[in-house]
């Protein structure tokens, strides 16, 4: 039996996802979190509460990024699943670069997410078909890089932030870093994507819907 931590801040989601684990046969949810914090703090009480979390990207509190990385440092063994409503394709190899086995879309089918729990609890990683095809792809097809993919993770989420218009005092507050460091952030981005301005960011974002 595949235990599952489910941690998503609507609970209509949350319920939504127990009704689908309680058709299969080899699957429970036996846990369930609101946010991020909520999680940790459970699995610090119970580190043997399941087998395979199920964790939202975008949730009030820490920044996923430092949700990963806390659940990592303390709990390197729990594979952890990523549901998002966000494009694969733009965040999918983000998120594994930083600790997660596995990342679905929500619009997935949910035998797609039997599938990638199944995957991801017998210590594989899990990313869609198309997914995996188009990463296939950018191997064998010696291509042009677009700016944004030679960011590194923390540089690419300063982009986002820019872009959505937020100020870099805001920015550093919720990386949990200080202003300077979250300037020479996008002072990095600004040199590696050739901008001088966010409104040149914000057009680029809209240009490549990311």
């Amino acid at each position: 039996m595949i235990n599952l931590f489910v941690v998503d801040d609507h609970a209509i989601v949350r319920q939504g996802l127990k009704q689908i684990i309680f058709d299969v046969d080899d699957m429970q949810v036996t846990s369930e979190a609101s946010n991020g914090d909520e999680a940790l703090q459970l699995l610090a009480d119970n580190p043997n509460v399941c087998d395979v979390v199920l964790l939202d990207i975008s949730m009030p509190g820490k920044n996923i990024v430092d949700i990963l990385k806390m659940m990592k440092a303390h709990f390197s063994k729990l594979p952890i699943l990523i549901l998002s409503m966000y494009p694969e394709d733009q965040y999918a190899i983000q998120m594994i670069r930083y600790g997660a086995s596995g990342y679905l879309n929500k619009d997935s089918a949910p035998e797609q997410l039997v599938e990638a729990v199944r995957k991801v609890a017998s210590g594989g990683r899990y990313l869609s078909p198309a997914m995996t095809e188009q990463l296939l792809c950018e191997i064998s097809v010696d291509s042009e890089q677009l700016p944004h993919k030679k960011l590194s993770s923390r540089e690419f989420q300063v982009f986002i932030e820019l872009a959505k218009g937020k100020r870099i005092t805001d920015i550093a507050h919720d990386m949990s870093r200080s202003v300077k460091t979250a300037s020479t952030f996008r002072s990095r981005v600004m040199e590696k994507m050739g901008m001088q301005t966010t409104s040149e960011i914000v057009q680029y974002v809209i240009k490549h819907q990311l």
